[in-house]
């Protein structure tokens, strides 16, 4: 009688909706899975990169700070310095443009914000999967639950019995598709909870670089604030280059 409570019982006694709803959640499963390694995996990168990114401004001039940062196509820091020194020598060596009524620092900014925004769609990529795992999960767990019911209800009504011989199967049923649906849904929504934090981290490391890159580019400093005695209203005051 306990192997009427087995997954292998529920796949062999049941019928096209058993069996669909259960394909579906392990497809929903291995979705996710698959996100969250991918995800997680590209976090450890991007955290690699925020390291080199505080290493940047320890540098004699822009390109020794460029050659700390990663040649890799993914990197952001790198991409972001490479845009900014890009925008700052297109402005001043362009004319007859649109850009051109921009203020230098407009420009610059505008760059680097697109740069930002690139990069905050794709870290964010993927997460609409584990939101949708994570809040449909339990509820195709429970339909498959109440089809389960059903099915016991039927057995009673066939047989006049409620024994529970006779229920033993279809409730098991029921019982094993609510696991499922847990079991798909709790690993999604850790696993959307961890990458959310993780990516918060990497984008205020990031809009704090293209912060730095914005003040380098267009007046030869990085901003700095200084926290001497004096400087009662917390002034921000310009660093030189390389500092």
């Amino acid at each position: 009688m306990e192997s009427q409570f087995g997954i292998a019982h529920v796949w062999a006694q049941g019928d096209f909706v058993t069996r669909s709803v259960a394909i579906l959640l392990l497809i929903m499963s291995v979705a996710s899975w698959v996100v969250i390694i991918v995800k997680a995996l590209g976090l450890m990168k991007f955290k690699k990169y925020v390291k080199e990114a505080k290493d940047f401004w320890h540098s004699e001039d822009f390109g020794a700070a460029l050659n700390k940062l990663d040649a890799d196509p993914a990197n952001p820091f790198r991409y972001l310095a490479l845009e900014g020194r890009e925008a700052i020598s297109h402005h001043r060596k362009t004319s007859a443009h649109l850009h051109d009524t921009l203020d230098v620092s407009d420009w610059v900014t505008r760059c680097l914000r697109n740069g930002i925004n690139e990069f905050t769609a794709r870290m964010q990529s993927g997460l609409a999967i584990l939101a949708s795992v994570g809040s449909t999960a339990p509820f195709v767990g429970l339909f498959g639950t109440v089809w389960g019911i059903y099915h016991a209800l039927i057995v009673i009504g066939t047989t006049g019995q409620a024994s529970i011989d006779k229920v033993a199967g279809p409730i098991g049923e029921a019982l094993i598709m609510t696991a499922f649906g847990l079991a798909v849904a709790i690993p999604a929504v850790l696993g959307y909870n961890a990458i959310v934090r993780g990516n918060k981290g990497v984008l205020g490391a990031l809009n704090s670089f293209a912060h730095d890159l914005h003040a380098f580019f267009v007046t030869g400093a990085r901003l700095t604030v200084d926290t001497s005695s004096s400087a009662q209203d917390g002034k921000v005051l310009p660093m030189k280059k390389g500092a």
